[in-house]
């Protein structure tokens, strides 16, 4: 990975364990925490995930750890306290910033195209509620925006983003979720945004009623049917007029 413009991003993982699984050729699974700083916005990251799952993110403001999900046991403070944490956010900082003159116009910068693919929480209903879920993956720089859209017409009102997820391949992923209630007709894209150039990527989705999929299903077995025997009859008509 390179550094352009002071543009860099130092990603150190601080711990990383291999738990054996129970068959040799099974994959291993990984459990690492992931500090991460750069001159843009967050200027500062640290994750703590099992594999691609993310299970707590400090928060530097507030000098805490926060689960990603509210039903997981609280961070133990005797692991790691904020002050040392805060301690390796200053040691990346001022290493990053030593990296960023000495690889400045001698590496190229190293940047990720983002690939996001919105989906529904559960199976659409037109006229019920559901959540738009947006994965945004393969992500760095760990800086982008992620917005939504219903029509062409930009929609804030109840999205949530969660944090950057590191990922084993040195990138990281992200989600968003939009509380929707389908109709026919309707249009919805996730925007994904890069800051620094701007450039967007667009998901699109559109509600599907699987009320109306299934009768299409049950009409199209229908006619298959009449079908069929109508050319069964056909047969048996031709195998009398030829008989005679």
């Amino acid at each position: 990975m390179g550094a352009a413009g002071g543009s860099a991003v130092l990603a150190a993982a601080l711990l990383g364990a291999a738990l054996g699984a129970a068959v040799t050729d099974e994959p291993a699974h990984t459990l690492a925490e992931v500090l991460f700083c750069q001159p843009g916005a967050p200027s500062l990251g640290l994750a703590l995930a099992f594999d691609a799952d993310q299970l707590f993110w400090f928060d530097f403001p507030m000098s805490r750890w926060t689960p990603r999900l509210p039903d997981l046991p609280p961070w133990p403070p005797a692991l790691e306290t904020p002050s040392q944490l805060l301690r390796d956010a200053t040691f990346c900082q001022n290493l990053r910033r030593s990296l960023t003159a000495l690889a400045t116009g001698e590496m190229p910068e190293s940047k990720g195209v983002p690939v996001a693919a919105v989906f529904p929480q559960h199976p659409p209903v037109l006229g019920e509620p559901n959540t738009l879920v947006c994965l945004v993956e393969n992500i760095f720089p760990p800086a982008v925006d992620i917005s939504w859209r219903l029509d062409g017409v930009p929609v804030t009102r109840g999205a949530t983003h969660t944090h950057y997820t590191p990922t084993a391949d040195l990138a990281f992923v992200r989600f968003s979720y939009l509380p929707v209630t389908p109709a026919a007709g309707d249009v919805y894209s996730c925007v994904v945004t890069r800051e620094g150039d701007n450039s967007s990527i667009i998901a699109y989705w559109v509600p599907q009623d699987p009320v109306a999929a299934e009768e299409l299903e049950t009409a199209l077995c229908g006619a298959a049917m009449a079908l069929g025997l109508l050319l069964g009859l056909l047969g048996v008509a031709m195998m009398v007029v030829t008989q005679r």
